[in-house]
């Protein structure tokens, strides 16, 4: 049947996210979910949302959500874009801002979505290396190029950089697109939307799925100064007008508004990050600095796919990447401490007979 297939379906090599299994009982540590519930604000608005508004289409433009995300930073609502999660931004920032005659600049060891993208828009992707220490050196980005795009903090690794660092970078490139993708930028990383003003060359790219615990919802959105707003405008209202559901954009909405518990969980969350990467390290674990809710580790001497295996045993799962530099690294998700704690006793065990 292949052979209804367009000639670019043949070439695609698709993401692969985080599975979800359907296990009693599992300690589920590999898809960067919050482990604690979105705020009672958000619950309450969808809840009230579930009427016979649910026949009439919603707002195309998402009026609200963006005035919302705009006094929330401080900037004006043309400067915000929305979308289906952060992915269906990024897919449209790819094709709107990022195919140009130079190839698009990103890490070696990031977000594997980016590559996807460029297979499916048809851009030139050129991989930079990380260095030794798995960080991104802004001085590798200093080489011709159609536009640039880093996640900060960088997942998997979970490293960050500072944003006068940042500043330098989007200063250097004037003629071409930077975006900054910061889905985790909540988590311990510094945000360059304060830039935006300053810099028309700036995207900044941001998920309600992780610190607001809204994966569920897909929410995602962008901001920019309004020429980049526009493009991706252009885009979505030639693929999609509907991209966000009344009950995304009402839950987004007071997601917003409940600052008490969004720094209330995000704080437990960083707290546990900590704790975890000591009792790691503890273990014998190199584990990179991470400003993200997740920690990127491994095991010196043990293979990390056997590692992913025994804690699977366990019914413990984590995200192990089969690729370059990193096959022994293990990303492990924030969940609760009882949750870290029965990780780290699994992997207590498992170092225990491997000793």
């Amino acid at each position: 049947m292949s052979g209804f297939w367009s000639p670019i379906v043949h070439t695609l090599t698709p993401y692969v996210p985080g599975e979800q299994p359907l296990v009693d009982n599992l300690v589920k540590l590999n898809t960067n979910e919050n482990p604690y519930p979105p705020s009672p604000l958000v619950l309450q608005a969808v809840a009230a949302a579930v009427n016979d508004s649910l026949r009439l289409y919603p707002d195309p433009g998402a009026g609200a959500l963006r005035k919302a995300i705009a006094a929330y930073h401080g900037i004006r609502p043309e400067q915000v874009f929305v979308g289906n999660g952060s992915d269906e931004v990024l897919a449209h920032t790819f094709q709107a801002l990022l195919k140009h005659d130079r190839p698009l600049l990103f890490p070696d060891i990031t977000y594997s979505f980016y590559p996807v993208y460029c297979g499916l828009y048809g851009i030139e992707p050129r991989q930079v290396p990380l260095d030794e220490a798995m960080q991104i050196r802004i001085e590798d980005y200093r080489i011709p190029c159609g536009g640039i795009i880093l996640p900060n903090p960088n997942a998997p690794t979970g490293r960050t950089l500072a944003r006068d660092a940042l500043e330098t970078l989007i200063a250097e490139h004037p003629g071409q697109v930077v975006v900054i993708d910061e889905a985790y930028v909540d988590f311990g990383g510094e945000s360059v939307i304060p830039l935006v003003g300053r810099y028309p060359n700036l995207l900044v790219i941001q998920t309600l799925s992780k610190s607001r615990a809204l994966a569920g919802l897909r929410v995602g959105f962008a901001i920019g100064q309004r020429p980049l707003i526009e493009a991706l405008e252009r885009v979505k209202d030639s693929f999609n007008s509907y991209p966000l559901d009344r009950l995304a954009m009402v839950g987004a909405i007071a997601a917003f508004e409940d600052r008490d518990w969004f720094e209330t969980t995000r704080t437990r969350i960083i707290a546990s990050r900590e704790r975890l990467a000591a009792n790691l390290t503890e273990l014998g674990f190199l584990a990179l600095p991470s400003a993200a809710n997740f920690v990127f580790a491994r095991l010196p001497g043990y293979p990390g796919a056997e590692l992913a295996a025994k804690l699977r045993e366990r019914a413990i799962i984590v995200r192990r990447f089969n690729a370059p530099r990193i096959a022994d690294y293990l990303r492990i998700t924030i969940g609760t401490d009882a949750q870290c704690d029965r990780l780290v006793s699994a992997l207590t065990d498992i170092v225990r007979q491997a000793g």
